[in-house]
């Protein structure tokens, strides 16, 4: 007997969104609406993260998030549509990418930064590098547990593919002399999350960083992030961006408050049991007007 994550998984895509289906909806089968949601939570083809059936395969974890998107779409809090037309932009299909909430106004650039840090769109051999990295114990410190070279890969092709279908997304940084050290930048919030404006899923833009050691302590991760962040608010015409830590990052909370962000609350991480240690998180936003008047020394 499956768990009743799994039953209320194949409850909501084989009975209730077919029943709840509108005319205008793009899909009526059960089969697509398990694509658009699982899509848009693996940030990818489905399939290239977890094999089928998804509801046996897929960890818990997951198949909660993308349930909770189909409890969204049935909530009226997101749009079907444009969840489908991004499920099809993840998989390089027609009808393009599509704009959504505080969708950028111009293609993005190859790489933004300075002389000498680089913020670049991704490229294949990053993979190993990322790996590398979400391997080691101390940067993975506040996150669940560390990833393996097949979880790297997908979480790595998942970032790139966001430039394609978003606009924006996380900047793989380099430094001359090192190479890769790791991501910063922006990614739409697909996950429903406790927090204002969370219970809408897509209408939230994260900043995040993850940091390679060598990289600690230099003041990257800052630099980094303004550049990202300059680049939401200008040619993306963000209006506001968010960042959420386990409450022990300080170092991700310092870096936060160097950048202007102001904390606004916390929230427990659904992705987590609720006993869990990393489940209480914190939640800073930033304004675009309070960035470009801190930026602008007003």
């Amino acid at each position: 007997m499956p768990e009743p994550e799994r039953r209320r998984w194949r409850d909501l895509v084989e009975r209730r969104l077919p029943e709840a289906a509108r005319p205008d909806w793009p899909v009526h089968l059960d089969h697509c609406f398990a694509r658009i949601l699982l899509d848009n939570t693996c940030g990818g083809p489905w399939r290239e993260s977890v094999g089928a059936p998804a509801w046996a395969n897929m960890p818990l974890d997951q198949l909660g998030a993308a349930t909770a998107l189909g409890e969204a779409v049935l909530a009226g809090q997101t749009d079907l549509d444009w969840l489908n037309r991004r499920s099809l932009a993840l998989r390089d299909k027609p009808p393009g990418r599509p704009r959504g909430p505080g969708g950028a106004r111009a293609a993005p650039p190859v790489s933004l930064g300075d002389g000498d840090l680089i913020l670049r769109r991704w490229r294949p051999g990053d993979e190993v590098a990322l790996a590398a990295l979400n391997a080691d114990p101390a940067v993975m410190r506040h996150f669940p547990a560390v990833k393996d070279a097949a979880a790297s890969r997908v979480e790595a092709r998942s970032l790139a593919r966001r430039f394609r279908v978003d606009g924006f997304g996380p900047w793989a940084v380099e430094v001359p002399g090192q190479g890769f050290v790791g991501f910063v930048g922006g990614a739409r919030v697909l996950r429903v999350l406790p927090f204002p404006g969370g219970e809408r899923p897509g209408e939230t833009v994260e900043i995040g960083w993850r940091l390679a050691r060598s990289a600690w302590g230099r003041g990257i991760a800052t630099r980094a992030a303004r550049h990202a962040l300059a680049d939401l608010f200008g040619r993306c015409g963000l209006d506001a961006v968010v960042a959420f830590t386990a409450e022990g990052n300080a170092a991700s909370r310092r870096v936060m408050e160097r950048l202007g962000m102001r904390a606004t609350g916390g929230f427990r991480h659904p992705a987590l049991p609720p006993d869990h240690a990393l489940a209480p998180h914190l939640l800073y936003r930033l304004p675009a007007a309070l960035f470009e008047s801190e930026r602008s020394g007003a």
